[in-house]
Formats: C-alpha cells, structure tokens, sequence
C-alpha cells in the first residue's frame, strides 16, 4: 500500500464528471487500499478517487476517522433518497485550511458496490455520515465544497484559498 498524493483544488480533475467503474479489479483494489491509508495518513473521514488524480466512481469514507474503525469503500455510489436540511461546516483534503457552513440533505439513502462484501449495498445515513457521503458523491460529479456556497462567500473563500496557495508555491520556488 501506499499514500498517495491528494490533488488540490483547482486542479481539473477536481471539475470533470468521473467514470462509472465497469469491474472491480485488482488494480481497482490496490487503488481502493491506497485510498484508504491516504485517508487515514491525511488525516481525512472521506475520500474520492479524483482527490488523488483519478476520475473513477470510487470513494473511502470512516466517519471515524481511525484506521479501518468503520471503514466504507464504495464503487459506483448514488444518492437514491434524501430528505431534511441542515446546515454545518466542512472542510476538503483538496482545499487546505478553507472550511465553510455548508447546507446538505440531513439524511441520505446511498447505493452502490461495495467490494469488501462483494455486492451493492444501500446504506441509510444521517448526521457526519450523511454529510461525508453527500461531499465525497460531489466530488464524483466534479464539485467541491465550495461550489455549493453563495456566489459572494464561494468567490471570497476561493481568492482567500489561491493567495495562500499562491504565496505557498511562491515559498517553495525559493528554496
């Protein structure tokens, strides 16, 4: 296994719809491993394959947040039925140091193949589990966090987010 780097926003990737997995193979399972201690190692409760350069239908999610506790790896997953509001705030691997209130449904109903028990599965969430799934599903669909804000509070958040990213890069080009 290894850890893998996570892409940062506003790398393409993160924008482009991902593919829909066909089979699940032991490439797709070594990716699925990788993703899992990237998660962990970053640390993160969720993660998507395009945060890591990949555009597949592939997400690791721990609401945990500590290794394999309640570990959920997902191919293909879908939002079938949502109901309820809330708003709460979040953060992204893929977007550093910005966290915002987010508005998301307050309980979800996902489908999709779990490869560990080799078979779909629907899982009904509520609370951070609900909200884990709802961000990682959008970045499937090539969307982050941020694009689900107010123009005003989505604009101010990003040019705050690309300075730092900016003055970071900056930073490293003169070392």
């Amino acid at each position: 296994m290894a850890i893998l780097p996570i892409v940062k926003y506003p790398e393409p990737v993160l924008k482009k719809r991902a593919t829909n997995v066909n089979r699940v193979t032991a490439e797709i399972r070594r990716l699925i491993d990788n993703m899992a201690e990237t998660m962990y190692d970053a640390p993160g409760v969720g993660l998507a394959a395009p945060q890591i350069g990949k555009s597949l239908r592939v997400i690791v999610v721990d609401p945990t947040g500590e290794e394999a506790k309640q570990l959920i790896v997902l191919v293909n997953p879908e939002i079938v039925s949502a109901e309820g509001e809330v708003i709460g705030e979040e953060g992204c691997l893929s977007v550093p140091g910005i966290r915002a209130n987010v508005k998301r449904w307050a309980k979800v109903r996902v489908k999709g193949y779990d490869p560990i028990k080799e078979k779909t599965v629907e899982i009904e969430a509520d609370g951070l589990l609900a909200r884990i799934f709802q961000h990682e599903i959008d970045h499937l669909d090539g969307m982050v966090f941020l694009d689900r804000l107010g123009r005003v509070k989505r604009e101010l958040l990003r040019r705050r987010y690309l300075k730092r990213l900016n003055e970071v890069l900056k930073r490293g080009k003169r070392k």
